[in-house]
């Protein structure tokens, strides 16, 4: 029996095409999810690109939470430019809490900030980051004068010797000598809040070194909590704590509605993350059987 060659490629076709329509994955292969990493610096990358200052602030800030992460230092380092002065605090502090040490010429740059509370900011990553050009700040600052004749910082410091602007740039008693007394921006923001949700906020992150496994499991509920303030805070405790095994729900929190949680935990993903990755590099391999 001879088969047209024509009428052949024919019904091959209409055969594709029936076996496309009632299986369409079998020509083409559905895309893979997006890992929690690759969500994790979609969001932060999204936040420090948006055109609302205060989405840029919250994303940057959250920046400080992943520690040793070059990525991360580099989009800080960007935002030392940005237009928007709580932006630039935002992106300074952020440097000193993630321990980028390459980011310090950056930030010793940032001393000639216009504003003062971002010139407090570098000084205060400088100094965190054991460098000494930060000391000079808060020299003039005490004293009124420049140490030793170092490098210039940023005459509007001047405004600083006012008590009331002191305070409004977050010098209380208790918090320390620096902008935000080490703790992220985010966190700082929300523990000033005065309200009760701040006070429970100030309880999560209290918790962040209790070793109690009680402790992990109070922290991830409280990144459900109804308070948004309480979950900014629980989420920065659980990256500081370092448990992978709490990622969990840092990672359902990354869809939250409020920017200040969601950005947090995609930060926060990505720290735990590293040290997963971390462990599991250091983790003795198993020896074959027999040997």
């Amino acid at each position: 029996m001879v088969i047209r060659k024509g009428k052949f490629l024919q019904g091959a076709l209409v055969l594709t095409l029936s076996l496309s329509i009632l299986h369409p994955c079998s020509l083409a292969q559905q895309p893979a999810s997006p890992t929690p990493d690759e969500q994790a610096w979609t969001l932060l990358r999204a936040g420090a690109k948006s055109s609302n200052a205060d989405t840029r602030r919250v994303a940057i800030g959250a920046l400080g939470i992943i520690v040793k992460n070059r990525r991360a230092a580099v989009r800080a380092e960007n935002a030392l430019s940005d237009d928007k002065v709580d932006v630039r605090i935002a992106a300074a502090t952020a440097l000193g809490q993630m321990e980028s040490s390459a980011s310090v010429p950056k930030l010793q740059a940032a001393l000639e900030d216009k504003e003062p509370a971002v010139v407090l900011a570098a000084a205060q990553s400088l100094v965190r980051l054991r460098n000494a050009r930060g000391y000079d700040v808060y020299y003039e600052v005490l004293t009124g004068q420049r140490a030793g004749g170092k490098g210039a910082v940023a005459t509007e410091l001047d405004t600083l010797k006012n008590p009331k602007k002191l305070a409004e740039l977050g010098f209380e008693e208790g918090v320390g000598f620096v902008p935000f007394g080490g703790m992220g921006l985010e966190t700082f923001r929300v523990l000033h809040g005065g309200s009760n949700s701040a006070v429970r906020a100030a309880a999560a992150k209290m918790l962040t070194r209790d070793p109690e496994p009680e402790a992990g499991t109070a922290l991830t509920d409280a990144v459900s909590d109804k308070s948004w303030q309480v979950r900014v805070a629980a989420i920065d405790a659980i990256a500081e704590r370092g448990d992978p095994k709490l990622l969990a729900p840092i990672e359902t929190a990354m869809q939250d509605d409020k920017d200040e949680v969601k950005y947090s935990a995609a930060a926060a993903v990505l720290r735990l993350l590293d040290v997963e990755r971390n462990q599991s590099r250091k983790s003795p391999k198993k020896k074959p059987l027999g040997n």
